[in-house]
C-alpha cells in the first residue's frame, strides 16, 4: 500500500501570495478552476494502491478546508484527512510529528508534495523508479538555468546512478542546474533521519537547568537538516522529469501556474475546456469556465483565461490571460488582461485593468517562473493586476500594475501604485 502527504503550510507563509490569501487558505485558491492542492490530490488517487491522503500545515481547519475535504473524499472514493501542527514546524517536523498517522498500515512507501508547487506529477515513474532501487529517499529534479537555479534546492547527482552527491539550498555561487521540485517519495525508513534531528535540536536546545521538552526540537527542514546532511551517503536519489513544473509563491506565478495546468486539461480532463459553440463567446486557446457562471454570447474569452463560480460576464467582454474568482461581476465592454478579479468584485462597462506578465524566457527552455518581491526601493514592481474580495471599480476606470486590497470603491484612475485600505493587513 501507499500513501501520500501534501504539506500545505499555514498562514504565517505564503506573503508573497497576499491579498488573496485573505480569504482562503493558500492552497484552496482555485488554478485553472480548481483548487490548488486537488491537482496533488487527482495525481494521488491515480496511483495504484493508494491508500490515503494526509494534509499536513497549520491551518485552522475552518469551513472552506473542512467543505473541500468532505467532497474531495466522495469524488475520489480515498480517505483524506488534514493533521494540524500545534506551530510551524518546517517542512520535515510534520512528518516526523505525525509518524505514527503516516506509517499506520505498514505502507511500502510514501510521497511528499509541497502544496505550492504546479507540476504534472510523474508520481508513478517515481515509484517505478523506487522499487528497482529502493532508497530512504528520492526526489524529483528538473533542470534550471545557471542565474535561477540559484533560488532553488541545487543537486549534484552521480550521472550514471542519479545518486545525489551533494545537496545546496538556495547558493550563493553556482552548484549545479538539477534543482529540487518539491515532490519527493520516501521509504518508512526515511523517518529515522529525522528522529536523528529531532533529537539532536532537543540536546542542542536544552539547557542544563531547564528540563522537558525544548519547544523548538520539533521544527526540522528537510532542506538543509536532512538532505544536505545526508547527499553522498547513498540513501538520497533523484528522479529528473523534463515535464511541466513551476513554483506558485505570488499571484503572478499563479497565472503562469493556470496556463500550464489549462494546456495539461487537453490530455487529462478535456470536458474542463470551453469549445467554442454557436451562440456562445467566442474561445480563443484553452479557456475554463464554471458551470453557474453566465457568460454574454459577444465575449471574446482566452487564451489563458480561468472562470469562477457565479461570475457574470457581460456583453463585449474581452478576457485575457486572467483569473476571475467566483461571485464576480465584468459589467459590458469591460477589457482585463494580465490580472486576477477578487471574490465578488465589480468591474464597471468600459473600464479597462491591465498588468504585466513576468513569464519565463520562452527563449530558454530551462527557464522557470520568477517569484520576486512586490516591491523593490519601497515602489511596486510591474506585476499582474489583482484586485482584492469586494473591490468595486466604476465605469471607464483604468487600473495598470496594481494591488487593490479587499472592500474598496474606487473612484478615479489608479496608474502603477498601490491602493491600500488604512485598517487592512498587509
Amino acid at each position: 500500500m501507499l500513501k501520500a502527504v501534501i504539506l500545505i503550510g499555514g498562514p504565517q507563509k505564503g506573503t508573497r501570495f497576499r491579498p488573496l490569501s485573505f480569504e482562503v487558505p493558500k492552497p484552496l485558491f482555485p488554478v485553472a478552476g480548481v483548487p490548488m492542492i486537488q491537482h496533488h490530490i487527482e495525481a494521488c488517487a491515480q496511483v495504484p494502491g493508494m491508500q490515503e491522503i494526509l494534509l499536513i500545515g497549520f491551518y485552522q481547519p475552518d469551513e472552506s478546508l473542512t467543505r473541500f475535504l468532505e467532497a474531495a473524499q466522495q469524488e475520489f472514493n480515498l480517505p483524506i484527512r488534514y493533521l494540524q501542527e500545534f506551530a510551524p514546524l518546517g517542512t520535515g517536523g510534520g512528518l516526523y510529528h505525525f509518524r505514527d498517522q503516516i506509517l499506520a498500515g505498514s505502507p511500502e512507501a510514501f510521497f511528499v508534495l509541497n502544496a505550492d508547487v504546479c507540476s504534472d506529477f510523474p508520481l508513478s515513474a517515481m515509484l517505478d523508479a523506487h522499487r528497482r532501487q529502493p532508497h530512504p529517499f528520492l526526489l524529483l529534479g528538473t533542470t534550471a538555468n545557471r542565474t535561477q537555479s540559484l533560488n532553488y534546492g541545487c543537486i549534484v547527482e552521480n550521472p550514471q546512478t542519479h545518486e545525489v552527491l551533494h545537496y545546496v539550498e538556495k547558493p550563493s555561487t553556482f552548484v549545479s542546474d538539477i534543482i529540487n521540485c518539491g515532490i519527493y517519495l520516501f521509504s518508512p525508513e526515511a523517518l529515522k533521519p529525522l528522529r536523528d534531528v529531532f533529537q539532536r535540536n532537543q540536546q542542542d536546545g536544552q539547557l542544563e537547568d531547564s528540563p522537558g521538552l525544548w519547544p523548538g526540537a520539533g521544527t526540522i527542514r528537510l532542506e538543509q537538516d536532512v538532505f544536505s546532511a545526508l547527499a553522498g551517503q547513498g540513501q538520497i536519489y533523484v528522479h529528473l522529469t523534463d515535464g511541466i513544473w513551476s513554483q506558485i509563491k505570488s499571484a503572478g506565478s499563479a497565472l503562469y501556474a493556470s496556463r500550464l495546468y489549462l494546456g495539461r486539461y487537453q490530455f487529462t480532463h478535456p470536458e474542463r475546456l470551453a469549445k467554442h459553440t454557436p451562440g456562445g463567446p467566442r474561445i480563443r486557446g484553452n479557456v475554463y469556465i464554471h458551470p453557474t457562471a453566465k457568460v454574454a454570447p459577444s465575449a471574446v474569452l482566452g487564451p489563458n483565461v480561468s472562470i469562477g463560480e457565479g461570475v457574470t460576464v457581460g456583453e463585449g467582454v474581452r478576457l485575457r490571460e486572467c483569473i476571475v474568482l467566483h461571485g464576480a461581476t465584468l459589467q459590458e465592454h469591460t477589457c482585463v488582461l494580465h490580472s486576477i478579479v477578487g471574490w465578488g468584485s465589480t468591474v464597471g462597462r468600459w473600464a479597462r485593468v491591465e498588468g504585466t506578465p513576468n513569464d519565463p524566457n520562452p527563449n530558454d527552455p530551462r527557464a522557470h517562473m520568477d517569484s520576486e518581491s512586490l516591491f523593490k526601493d519601497g515602489k511596486l514592481l510591474p506585476a499582474i493586476t489583482i484586485l482584492g474580495c469586494r473591490v468595486r471599480i466604476p465605469a471607464e476606470v483604468l487600473i495598470l500594475n496594481s494591488i487593490v486590497l479587499p472592500h474598496k470603491e474606487l473612484s478615479r484612475s489608479f496608474t502603477n501604485q498601490i491602493i491600500l485600505k488604512p485598517r487592512e493587513p498587509w
